[in-house]
């Protein structure tokens, strides 16, 4: 389990724990890259490919299209290969794919083509890296340090994600949008340089002798997750919201520019706000979990804070520029907060031995809506313009946490901590 228990607990917490903080280093500047790319991308296609709102939601889609394609063989190859060295070649890969944009670029060979090959195959080894990465964190500290573990690393993410969106927005005004990718490039680098320099065991696995039969353990993974009432109702929540969620994320871009008329600078300030919410959210989940449950805490994450988003469709130049900034911090502080919860939820609850299927099979239906909800809300910018197309996408975001409503989580103030021995969940694998 990596190191003693007990260094944690000095002041800074998990901070004192090296394969930690060589994990929370690779990962705070790897989301820094990615969030950067998450500006620059669009930005790139927008302003110097002059594209359509259609194709921006093409490319945000083709970013979370391999959820849909193998979301769920990658969970039960995950619980059997041996992680970190997945996770570094899952770093590798991006990190030349996204290196080419900027040097296409500058041979003046790029084409919206190759920008979707890109993100494509990027978002291939992100569904191997981010499946990896939640089976990881159980490896390096104790079960007593996960909630304090997704928190640093769900708000370092999310300040990383505010620093690096401002970034890109600055230096796609200064020095076009094409350097943010290259940035996103490097980062891919150092976190694969800091999974390197961490030493410690790697999870039980099945013997690889053992006949490896992956329609029995993706139907495995299935079974586990829609026989659970928790795991299940958690996935469709984060299915709804993801669709519009991405859909937001495909236009948003197009209306700050096209409709609002704002620079790039300013657009990369504007669409850095979620990240601040992200990362109060983070800051403020193991308080909140403490003093009102984990179950409330879902309810209050969701009911509470996503329909805020509904202001942002008011936003105009000028001080109603307000709406925008109001409705994203308190959906997001939102969505911070659930995020803590529901991870560390997870990989409490579920046994080793299986936790890379749930993970995945969770994934697949909460990342699968994303390319639908990117091509949605492509489509329905173009349409009806972007302004309305927020006013859709939103407006399902807002009612997405009645899928919550149900007596695991209304009947209760904390979620449990193991699934009953007679479910599914509760074979050990």
């Amino acid at each position: 389990m990596g190191e003693p228990a007990i260094v944690a607990r000095r002041r800074g917490g998990l901070l004192w724990h090296r394969n930690f903080r060589l994990l929370w280093f690779g990962e705070t500047v790897n989301q820094l890259g990615s969030a950067m790319a998450l500006v620059g991308v669009p930005l790139l296609a927008v302003i110097d490919l002059h594209a359509s709102p259609f194709v921006v939601g093409a490319l945000a889609a083709a970013a979370w299209l391999p959820w849909l394609v193998i979301g769920l063989p990658a969970g039960a190859w995950v619980d059997r290969l041996p992680v970190r060295p997945l996770m570094i070649i899952c770093d590798l890969v991006p990190a030349a794919l996204y290196a080419s944009v900027p040097l296409a670029y500058w041979l003046h060979r790029l084409t919206i083509a190759q920008l979707l090959a890109v993100e494509l195959l990027a978002g291939g080894a992100a569904v191997f890296f981010s499946t990896a990465y939640q089976v990881n964190l159980p490896a390096l500290v104790s079960d007593a340090d996960l909630v304090e573990g997704n928190a640093k690393l769900q708000g370092s993410a999310s300040a990383a994600s505010l620093g690096g969106r401002g970034l890109a927005g600055v230096i796609a005004q200064a020095l076009g949008a094409v350097t943010a990718l290259l940035f996103n490039a490097i980062s891919f680098l150092v976190s694969a340089a800091c999974l390197l320099a961490i030493h410690a065991s790697e999870p039980n696995r099945k013997s690889r002798r053992e006949q490896f039969r992956l329609r029995r353990d993706i139907g495995e993974g299935i079974r586990l997750v829609f026989a659970d009432p928790y795991l299940r109702q958690l996935s469709l929540f984060g299915g709804a919201a993801n669709f519009a969620l991405d859909g937001y994320a495909a236009v948003v871009v197009v209306f700050l520019v096209r409709v609002l008329g704002l620079s790039a600078g300013l657009v990369g300030v504007l669409v850095a706000v979620p990240g601040v919410g992200g990362l109060t959210g983070a800051l403020l989940a193991r308080r909140i979990s403490a003093r009102l449950g984990t179950a409330k805490t879902m309810l209050v994450s969701t009911l509470g804070a996503l329909p805020f988003a509904l202001l942002t469709p008011l936003a105009a130049p000028g001080p109603r520029l307000a709406y925008y900034v109001a409705g994203i911090l308190v959906a997001a502080t939102g969505v911070g907060i659930g995020n803590v919860v529901q991870v560390t939820f997870r990989q409490i609850y579920c046994p080793a031995g299986i936790l890379g299927r749930v993970t995945t099979t969770m994934r697949f239906v909460a990342f699968g809506t994303s390319p639908l909800g990117a091509l949605a809300g492509g489509t329905l910018a173009t349409g009806l313009g972007a302004r309305n197309a927020l006013w859709i996408m939103l407006g399902v975001l807002a009612v997405s946490g009645t899928v919550l409503l149900t007596p695991c989580f209304t009947g209760r103030r904390d979620l449990p901590t193991a699934p009953p021995a007679d479910t599914p969940a509760g074979v050990a694998v």
